[in-house]
Order: structure tokens, then C-alpha cells, then sequence
């Protein structure tokens, strides 16, 4: 399945059979030699949830969140009868709420803690301003005007391991405010390791930051490298942000059997 060209492969692994083999999901995320993905999620069982979306990348690490992966497993659960239109989903960083609608997958958002806004990053002889913002995982997000200028090939993987985004580093996304409500983003992924056509956390990520920093407001349209457009809601309270949810595609490619080993 395929989130704004964010694709993953999903399995029913309700009998939590399969298991955590990092060599064997390299393998099959592999784009030559085996399936081809962005990452594997499993559907597995949760007794506070319809199911737990357990998500690894490619490089066979765990990740706590997928804001685009999460939209594409709501709507297997819901195609497989685990779950109805509306359900909630267990991920590492906690419990969220789903909606299959008409045009998409709304799911609600997450935000950890207090968002480290308009500080100075020097990298590859480059002083940038950067926010830090954890939204299910970390993001570095770096206002730019022109989106076609940003070399992210080569800044992608320096800012990724800045040591101002900490041990396990962050993902990286450039974003371009069109209007008062509407964006475009580009984001470089950790795990990945490459520019994505999607990324519906750095989505979520980029519209708050930019609505934090006076620049949009919500609701925020924002349109992803893949040029599908993704809607983010959310409300700023005096002292957080809350009611975050994203809206966007989640669409089959295909479906087939793959043995284990």
C-alpha cells in the first residue's frame, strides 16, 4: 500500500507469528531484490486498541510512528473487519484514533513535549535556522523559499546526525509556505536514509511549526513531493497544541503471498 507515494508492505499478523528479523526486512524492502518498500507494518493484537501497528524501516530498525503508515494499516483493518469506520491504533509513542472517510484516512496526531523553535544549526558551511519537534518521532524543520534549491541529497544526511538533534538523530524537512494555509514540504528520512515522496509525521511537523511561528494557520493543506496534498488540523492552546489529526490517501498497489525465511 501507499500513502502519497509513501509505500509500505502490510501484513496480517494477527497471530504474532512473524518474527523481528532485521536482516530478512532489509531483504524484502529491498527494491531490486525483494519487494520494495519504505517499511513493513505489521498488524498485530492490543487489548486497549483494534490492533497494534508495530513499523519497521528499511534498514530492519523499529520505529515508534508512521503518520502516512498508520492511514494505510486503519484502512487494512478496517477492508480485513478488525476494526469498523472509526477505531483506535497502538503505536510506541501511544494509543490514536482513525476514521475511514470518503476522501482518506483521518488519524489523530501526536505531539511530545515542548517544540525547540528558530535555532541556529551550522552545517556543510551553512548557518540554518531550524525547529526541533517530535511528532510520534523527531523532526528538524527548515523554512526555505525556493524547495527546488534545497540540495537535500547532500544536507539530508549531514542534518540527520547533527549532534543538536541528538543520539539517534532526527528526520529532516524543508518546507515552502504558499498561503496562509498551505505548504510544500520535502523530507529526508532516518531509516530510509533518502528523500521520501511523503512523510506524514514531517507533514504534521512542518504545519505546526509554521502555524508556531506565525507563518500559516490551521487548517494547513500541504502538498508532498509525490504532489498528492495532505490536510493537518490542529488547535493552539495557550500552553500546547492539541486536537491534531492528518488527512490523506492510503491506497492498495497489491497483494500476494511471501514465505518467511
Amino acid at each position: 500500500m501507499h500513502g502519497a507515494g509513501n509505500d509500505f508492505i502490510l501484513v496480517d499478523d494477527r497471530s504474532s507469528s512473524l518474527p523481528a528479523d532485521k536482516d530478512w526486512i532489509r531483504k524484502i524492502c529491498s527494491p531490486h531484490t525483494g519487494i520494495g518498500a519504505e517499511g513493513l507494518i505489521l498488524l498485530q493484537p492490543a487489548k486497549e486498541a483494534a490492533f497494534f501497528m508495530r513499523f519497521f524501516n528499511p534498514d530492519g530498525g523499529e520505529a515508534d510512528m508512521c503518520g502516512n503508515g498508520i492511514r494505510c494499516a486503519a484502512r487494512l483493518a478496517h477492508d480485513l473487519k478488525i476494526a469498523g469506520r472509526q477505531m483506535k491504533v497502538k503505536t510506541r509513542s501511544g494509543v490514536l484514533k482513525a476514521v475511514i472517510a470518503k476522501n482518506g484516512v483521518r488519524v489523530s496526531m501526536l505531539f511530545h513535549s515542548e517544540p525547540r523553535l528558530n535555532f541556529v544549526v551550522r552545517a556543510a558551511g551553512q548557518k540554518l535556522l531550524c525547529n526541533l519537534i517530535n511528532t510520534g518521532v523527531p523532526h528538524a524543520v527548515i523554512e526555505a523559499g525556493d524547495l527546488e534549491k534545497v540540495d537535500l541529497a547532500r544536507l539530508g544526511p549531514i542534518l540527520r546526525r547533527h549532534k543538536e538533534f541528538g543520539k539517534k538523530g532526527a528526520n529532516v524537512d524543508f518546507l515552502s509556505v504558499t498561503d496562509d494555509h498551505e505548504l510544500k514540504v520535502r523530507t529526508y528520512e532516518r531509516g530510509v536514509e533518502a528523500e521520501t515522496l511523503a512523510c506524514g509525521t514531517g507533514i504534521t511537523a512542518c504545519a505546526i511549526v509554521a502555524a508556531l511561528n506565525g507563518r500559516v494557520r490551521p487548517p494547513v493543506k500541504v502538498k508532498c513531493r509525490h504532489g498528492d496534498i495532505l490536510e493537518v488540523d490542529f488547535k493552539i492552546g495557550k500552553r500546547k497544541v492539541e486536537n491534531i489529526t492528518l488527512l490523506g490517501p492510503a491506497e492498495y498497489v497489491f497483494e500476494g503471498t511471501i514465505n518467511y525465511p
